[in-house]
């Protein structure tokens, strides 16, 4: 037997997750990954029905101990309660995984309410602060205490369709930023610019059928969409010890970024 084993750090025995979204899509993807390398994972979705129903998938396929609850991470009464039940679970929190977002297509980006801007601030990044806020005296307790939040490749490039939501989340990579500096060497805080990941999100935004169909076939650098195990595994890193000396940092998971505007064209 080998006595170095270098994707030991990787493992995640031991930490407590709290992951908002995580029902499908993206944050299922995560859930699993995390579960699958070791920690126990509170699922933590609008759809308490699934975020229940794919804890029970997970935790079969992983062997871990997976749990899912409703929660509404705009309301802070849903915050309290969520972060209190997964530390009576588990013991602590030690990883917060703020994935929870959404954003529609508005064609006249001269058109969008005050309104829709507004709850999708209050959805895609103040969610995010305030779930941070709610996990930090948990947080400051554990060991390799993480908070990494799922970006948005929208959020840095002209995304005028989707300006509310593209809007929101860059105001996440200031917050993320922000927060890794007042917790610094107590909570490392990171996020994960996610590009194209074909996911059923896309339809309920508003997505058309032929739009997600070009999508298939993004003019990136691996010429491919992205799957959720690309996040997840980006998320493992992040948040295992094999990320202790990341924080404060968006990390760019988009096949690379487009051919197109890399060459100038």
């Amino acid at each position: 037997m080998p006595n170095y084993d270098p994707l030991a750090e990787f493992r995640m025995d031991g930490h407590a997750v709290l992951i908002t979204g995580g029902a499908q899509n993206i944050g299922a993807g995560v859930a699993k990954g995390l579960a699958g390398a070791g920690a126990k994972v509170m699922i933590a979705d609008l759809n308490g029905d699934k975020a229940k129903e794919t804890a029970a998938e997970i935790a079969a396929l992983t062997g871990g101990h997976v749990l899912g609850t409703k929660c509404d991470v705009t309301n802070e009464a849903d915050i309290q309660s969520v972060v209190s039940a997964t530390a009576e679970a588990f013991g602590g929190i030690s990883t917060l995984v703020n994935n929870v977002g959404w954003g529609a297509v508005n064609p006249d980006p001269l058109a969008v309410s005050a309104e829709d801007m507004l709850a999708s601030y209050k959805l895609n990044t103040i969610s995010a602060y305030r779930m941070s806020a709610a996990c930090a005296p948990h947080l400051f307790k554990a060991k390799n205490a993480t908070i990494t939040n799922s970006g948005s490749f929208s959020s840095a490039i002209p995304a005028y369709p989707i300006l509310a939501y593209s809007t929101a989340k860059a105001g996440l990579n200031q917050l993320m930023i922000s927060l890794a500096h007042a917790l610094a060497q107590k909570v490392r805080v990171n996020s994960v610019l996610i590009g194209t990941i074909i996911t059923a999100g896309y339809a309920s935004a508003g997505i058309d059928a032929a739009t997600q169909e070009k999508m298939m076939h993004p003019d990136n650098l691996t010429g491919r969409p992205g799957r959720p195990e690309d996040i997840a595994n980006a998320m493992l890193w992040l948040a295992s010890p094999a990320g202790s000396w990341v924080s404060g940092q968006i990390i760019n998971v988009h096949g690379g970024g487009a051919v197109y505007r890399l060459m100038g064209h």
